[in-house]
């Protein structure tokens, strides 16, 4: 893998982890084993590096996006498709917990938008609801911002997801 490839994977590695504080060139470098020098040969500091992982996690959204939209079922198709993208669902969670940050917030927006055309559906599929989209699209948004909250490294798994699957069902199905 070039060099390049594996500092931003191990940047959006530790990103997901530990938000941008804990981007430091110095422990990417002892992370990838590189020198901190190759870093700088590929990006000329930190903000352009983080353009480059805004970028990754984008195109991260739209190959999750595509094999979300080949799910039949919640359970287990789609909850396969979130524990195979836990990094990429955990650097969601971090431009949430920063959405302050300008460029954080514009690539939430856009990953948000990315995913939910596809996750939007197999969700009214499974649950067959029977709402206005704009009644969706609210429910959705708060169903959303709710996983963010809670999903941490530890409890990221499929029993975990599988509750809130089912709990999530309960509650929307109250609103059919």
């Amino acid at each position: 893998m070039p060099h390049k490839k594996i500092w931003i994977q191990a940047g959006y590695d530790l990103f997901a982890q530990a938000g941008r504080a804990g981007l430091k060139v110095e422990a990417l470098a002892k992370r990838v084993g590189i020198s901190k020098s190759s870093f700088y040969h590929h990006f000329a500091d930190l903000e352009l590096f983080m353009e480059q992982l805004l970028s990754h996690h984008l195109q991260q959204a739209a190959v999750m996006a595509e094999k979300e939209r080949q799910s039949r079922h919640i359970d287990p198709d789609l909850i396969s498709v979130l524990l195979e993208h836990q990094t990429d669902l955990l650097f969601s969670r971090q431009l949430r917990v920063h959405r302050q940050h300008k460029a954080f917030q514009e690539t939430l927006t856009k990953s948000d938008l990315i995913v939910a055309h596809s996750f939007v559906p197999v969700w009214v599929r499974e649950l067959n609801l029977k709402l206005t989209q704009q009644q969706l699209e609210g429910i959705f948004s708060l169903a959303l911002e709710n996983f963010f909250l809670q999903i941490t490294p530890d409890n990221l798994n499929y029993d975990w997801l599988s509750g809130y699957f089912a709990q999530l069902k309960r509650i929307a199905g109250s609103f059919s």
